[in-house]
C-alpha cells in the first residue's frame, strides 16, 4: 500500500505541478486573457517587452502625426488666374464661389434691425463708419422716441444727437436722418420711396444705402458694395475695379439679377467672419480651394480657427432681433455690452 501510494503520489505530482501554473495563471485572470487575444504567439517571459513595445508605438505615431497636420495647410494650391482667363471662364468660376457660399451662409441677412423701410433707411445711414451691432443697440431708443418720418422731422437736433452719439459722427448723422426725414414727409407723403433715383436724392443716402433698402424692404435686387464687398471681390479677381459703382457694374454682369441681393449678402457676411481686411483666416476658410488670393492671411487651420467672429467662432452675432434661422446667439444691448 506504501509502495503504490508512493507510485500514486509520483504520478500525480507532475499534474499537481501544472495544477500550479494555472493557480498562478488564474490569480492574474483580468490580464492573462487580453494577452494571448492580442499577441497569441507571446510566451509569458517576453510578454513585457511586448508591452513597452505597445506602450511605446502610440508615442512614436502622436510624434509623427503633429508634423503631418501642420504640413496639410500648405496642400491646398489657390487656383492661378491667367490673364487671359475667357470671360466664360469668369463667370463659371464667380458663380462657384457664389454656390459655395450659399450652402456656407445659408441664412444669410441684412444685419442692421429693422421693422419697416424707414427703420432700414435710417439704420443704414447711422451705420456709416461705425459697426452695424452697435446700430442695433442704438436705434431701439431712437425709434422708440422718433417712430415715422413724420417725428423725426420734428425733433429737436441736440435730443437727436445725444441719442445717436454712440455711431459716432453724430451731429453729421442727426442733420442727415432729420434731412431725410423732411423730405420724405414733405415729398413722399411719409413713406420711403421704391426707387433708386428717388432714394439717391435723400439726404445722406447714396447708392449702397439704397440698394440695401431696395433689395431688403422692397424686394428689388441691387448690389450692395461696402469695404468686404470691395475687398472680396478683388481677392477672387472678379474685378480690378475700387470706384464702388464699376464694381457693382462688374460683379452685376457675372450673375442673373435675382442673385444680386444674396450674393451681397453672402459675400459681406464671410468678409466679416471670415476674410478680413488685415488677416484673413485663410486656413479656416471653407472656399480656400477657389481662391486665388490663398496665402495672404493664416494658413494653419488652428491659428486660423481664432480669427474667426460672429457665430463661425462662437461668439454673438450684430443683430439683437436676428432671423429664426440663424444659427448664432443674439447681439447684447448697448447697456450689457
Amino acid at each position: 500500500m506504501a509502495s503504490a501510494s508512493a507510485a500514486e503520489q509520483a504520478r500525480t505530482t507532475p499534474s499537481a505541478g501544472k495544477t500550479g501554473s494555472v493557480g498562478k495563471k488564474s490569480a492574474s485572470a483580468p490580464k492573462a486573457p487580453a494577452t494571448p487575444e492580442r499577441r497569441p504567439a507571446s510566451t509569458t517571459r517576453n510578454s513585457e517587452p511586448a508591452v513597452q513595445q505597445s506602450a511605446s508605438t502610440p508615442a512614436k505615431k502622436s510624434g509623427r502625426s503633429g508634423p503631418a497636420k501642420k504640413s496639410a495647410a500648405p496642400a491646398i494650391k489657390p487656383p492661378v488666374i491667367s490673364p487671359q482667363e475667357s470671360r466664360t471662364a469668369l463667370v463659371r468660376r464667380a458663380r462657384r464661389i457664389n454656390r459655395e457660399l450659399a450652402e456656407v451662409y445659408s441664412y444669410a441677412h441684412p444685419e442692421l434691425d429693422f421693422e419697416n423701410p424707414f427703420e432700414l433707411l435710417v439704420a443704414t445711414v447711422l451705420s456709416a463708419q461705425t459697426t452695424d451691432l452697435r446700430v442695433n443697440q442704438t436705434t431701439p431708443r431712437l425709434f422708440a422716441e422718433y417712430p415715422t418720418p413724420e417725428d423725426l422731422a420734428a425733433a429737436v437736433p441736440e435730443e437727436v444727437e445725444e441719442l445717436i452719439r454712440p455711431t459716432g459722427f453724430f451731429r453729421a448723422k442727426t442733420k442727415s436722418i432729420m434731412g431725410l426725414a423732411k423730405v420724405l414727409r414733405d415729398d413722399f407723403g411719409g413713406e420711403v420711396p421704391g426707387r433708386l433715383d428717388d432714394l439717391v436724392k435723400l439726404p445722406g443716402v447714396g447708392r449702397k444705402t439704397a440698394f440695401v433698402v431696395l433689395g431688403n424692404a422692397y424686394g428689388v435686387p441691387g448690389i450692395t458694395v461696402d469695404t468686404h464687398f470691395g475687398r472680396l471681390v478683388r481677392r477672387w479677381k472678379w474685378t480690378e475695379e475700387t470706384d464702388p459703382e464699376k464694381v457693382e457694374t462688374a460683379v452685376a454682369s457675372l450673375f442673373p439679377k435675382s442673385e444680386w441681393t444674396m450674393l451681397s449678402h453672402r459675400v459681406i457676411f464671410h468678409g466679416r467672419r471670415i476674410c478680413h481686411s488685415r488677416k484673413p483666416a485663410c486656413g479656416a476658410c471653407p472656399i480656400a480651394p477657389l481662391c486665388p488670393s490663398y496665402g495672404e492671411g493664416e494658413t494653419d487651420p488652428e491659428k486660423a480657427k481664432k480669427l474667426l467672429k460672429y457665430e463661425m467662432g462662437g461668439f454673438p452675432g450684430q443683430r439683437l432681433k436676428p432671423p429664426a434661422d440663424y444659427p448664432g446667439k443674439p447681439a447684447p444691448p448697448l447697456a450689457a455690452g
